[in-house]
């Protein structure tokens, strides 16, 4: 694969997955540097079907040998299709035609710019966000890359500011972040997850080891000094590469990055940085959201350092601008809406140290109003493994609603926990703890509970999203304003 020459002859890539959150980014980034893009996947309506058609790109809605053709000088796909199970991907092997995995594309990409790859078992979808916020004041010449959907980055997840650096979400599932190429590496936090395939900590902790060992030398580790797992991380790192600079932030580092003065309440946090003259404003709910702006921070001033920009008084009071208007990003402490005097949110928590800084973090922000959550679990293996974790997940919360354990099609039910279980387990440790199978079943119960003063959120990885959209729906379609 020579994604260089692609580009450079404008040649045709074809995307089987096209409709995936990283597949289409990368879609639209190709596509800005003029490549034929095309691409393919199911009928289903996703929030990128919108993005593809802006930017007229086209793809089916199907997957179907016919759609492969030599035009295409790539195929790339969806690490979720394989050549067994799509018609698509065996065709274009049967034709010999470069056929890469979305991960290693991305990797390749990557190879052309000055990139810096953002990871983490948490907050690394937040930290690029913010890092392309921040990007974009500064003024600096980057692409960026996140895993969701960005409200400063117009509603979608990528934005192209320049074609001299990239900052990318890259992510530690079946190691795919080894893919990459990076200058530096910002590391927001590490601990036991996807124990399907790292079976304890250890395991993942050596696979954030080893990507720390790709940095190219001269480049940064900035990692997050509040994570016992990002700390150790970072430890291991250094005694193999000692040509790398070494740099912490958050509320326990040493030097420029260390978070002062944090203040938070009446929805928004204050903070300031030891080694930059300026205060910095977060209205995204959370003492996580400040850790990532301050890693974000580190980050864009290593950029900056690379580039010879000072970060003068003027940069940093509109990047201080930017940070105070960032909103988030789609399923990060979403605000879906508020109506009869509720505000309903969505957040993609799936780990219990994510969803008790989450919560932590709205009833901080939100003290006066009353917090209820529904979540529901992703895959067995992990509801398994962390399953004491999640039951007491919930101290921030005044009322709780489990649901079934949202499957993963990678792996099979052992049998040893359900959504059932899990409730049982909560309810054994504190009260106002109530079970649905399905999220939509709950509706009933929520509406004779629901009051003016709530703050209703809907967590994890799976599909009860959905319920926080039907009730807030219903609380809109009785014209209460909130």
């Amino acid at each position: 694969m020579n994604l260089e020459r692609i580009i450079k002859n404008g040649e045709g890539v074809y995307f089987i997955g096209i409709k995936g959150t990283g597949m289409c980014a990368l879609a639209e980034l190709l596509h800005g540097a003029g490549v034929r893009v095309s691409g393919s996947d199911t009928a289903e309506l996703f929030y990128t079907d919108a993005i593809l058609k802006d930017l007229r790109i086209p793809y089916f809605e199907s997957f179907d040998k016919s759609h492969i053709t030599d035009e295409n000088s790539l195929v790339i796909h969806s690490a979720a299709y394989s050549a067994d199970k799509n018609p698509e991907i065996a065709e274009a092997a049967r034709r010999g035609l470069p056929l890469v995995k979305y991960t290693d594309a991305l990797g390749a990409y990557s190879a052309l710019f000055d990139s810096s790859g953002i990871a983490g078992v948490h907050g690394k979808t937040t930290t690029t966000a913010i890092a392309g916020t921040l990007l974009a004041a500064a003024g600096l010449a980057a692409q960026v890359l996140a895993g969701s959907a960005v409200t400063s980055f117009g509603g979608r997840s990528t934005l192209n500011l320049g074609n001299k650096y990239f900052v990318a979400e890259t992510c530690e599932y079946r190691k795919h972040f080894l893919s990459f190429h990076p200058r530096r590496v910002l590391l927001t936090g590490v601990e036991s997850d996807h124990q399907d395939f790292f079976p304890d900590y250890e395991s993942i902790r050596d696979a954030f080891v080893e990507y720390g060992g790709t940095i190219k030398s001269g480049g940064e580790l900035i990692y997050c000094a509040d994570d016992p797992g990002a700390l150790q991380t970072a430890e291991l790192i250094q005694k193999k590469r000692a040509d790398v600079k070494y740099k912490g932030y958050g509320f326990n580092a040493a030097g420029p990055f260390k978070i002062e003065n944090y203040r938070s309440g009446n929805g928004e946090a204050g903070f300031e940085l030891a080694g930059i003259p300026c205060r910095w404003t977060v209205r995204v709910p959370g003492r996580h959201t400040v850790l990532n702006s301050a890693g974000a921070l580190a980050l864009v001033k290593a950029i900056a350092d690379c580039e010879g920009r000072a970060l003068d008084v003027e940069t940093l009071g509109k990047m201080a601008g930017a940070l105070a208007a960032f909103s988030g990003s789609k399923r990060r402490s979403e605000i879906v809406g508020a109506s009869g005097g509720i505000l309903f949110m969505d957040d993609y928590a799936h780990h219990p140290t994510a969803i008790k800084t989450t919560l932590a973090g709205l009833k901080e922000f939100y003290p006066h109003l009353r917090l209820i959550v529904s979540f529901m679990s992703h895959t067995y293996s992990r509801t398994a493994a962390l399953f004491d974790d999640f039951a007491r997940s919930f101290d921030a919360v005044d009322i709780v609603f489990l649901h079934k354990v949202y499957a993963s099609a990678r792996e099979l039910y052992s049998g040893s926990v359900t959504g059932l279980s899990l409730f049982e387990k909560t309810a054994a440790l504190r009260d106002n703890v109530y079970y649905s199978e399905e999220p939509l079943e709950a509706i009933d119960a929520l509406k004779r509970i629901l009051r003016p003063g709530d703050l209703f959120i809907t967590m994890g990885a799976g599909d009860n999203w959905k319920l926080c959209e039907a009730l807030f729906g219903h609380y809109k379609g009785m014209g209460t304003a909130g």
